[in-house]
């Protein structure tokens, strides 16, 4: 017998139907396949959350950093327009 080969967008599909609260049975039984492979795929797609959002946690970071930084600079021309505008001409 063939094994039937799943694609990541229908595995998700499937999982999500379980996170949602549809019976593990019934989406195995509906999909013709195993608890163990709906909670292998469960575990895969649960794994691979932190990635997704963690990506933008570093982007954040990063773009703080950066607005750290440039509000630094700001300041310190500003500071020295300042010392400009006082010297007297």
């Amino acid at each position: 017998m063939n094994r039937r080969q799943w694609d990541a967008k229908s595995k998700a599909t499937i999982v999500l139907q379980g996170l949602r609260g549809k019976p593990v049975s019934e989406i195995c039984n509906e999909h013709q396949i195993s608890q163990s492979e709906y909670y292998r795929w469960r575990e895969q797609f649960l794994a691979g959350m932190p990635q997704i959002f963690g990506d933008n946690g570093k982007r954040e970071a990063s773009l703080a950093k950066e607005n750290a930084k440039l509000k630094n600079i700001i300041g310190e021309l500003t500071l020295e327009l300042k010392k400009l505008n006082e010297w007297p001409e």
